[in-house]
């Protein structure tokens, strides 16, 4: 197999894995919700070029923060189909690093449209 080809089988193979996220996770549908209002509202209020960088690295950390929690859950499942005190616990800190992500995310949501929704409203 040409070099060329395993590189679009793997592509390929994330495609198939980002499409399973956005169809079998409802969270990653809050996500896809949350993504589409924060790039709307950034068109909307004009940010700048590194406003644009800092919201686009808090959207992709969310974003993959996720996908390796799905991944791990299911990984979980599969070597530990029964309850385990450890599968849970994987499982609960792999919750727990999207969590941090989302609310990193915030934060920064915060920074870069507060003064400029306080700009609008004061005129």
């Amino acid at each position: 197999m040409t070099y060329l080809r395993e590189r679009l089988l793997s592509a390929g193979h994330a495609a198939r894995g980002i499409a399973m996220l956005l169809r079998d996770e409802p969270n990653a549908r809050i996500h896809v919700f949350a993504t589409v209002l924060v790039v709307l509202t950034g068109f909307w209020l004009h940010i700048s070029t590194v406003e644009w960088g800092l919201i686009t690295l808090a959207i992709t950390v969310v974003w993959v923060a996720e996908a390796i929690n799905t991944a791990l859950e299911h990984l979980v499942d599969l070597v530990s189909p029964e309850r385990h005190t450890l599968a849970g616990k994987a499982k609960d800190v792999a919750a727990g690093a999207v969590l941090l992500a989302a609310c990193g995310s915030v934060a920064i949501g915060l920074l870069v449209f507060v003064p400029r929704l306080v700009s609008l409203l004061h005129g």
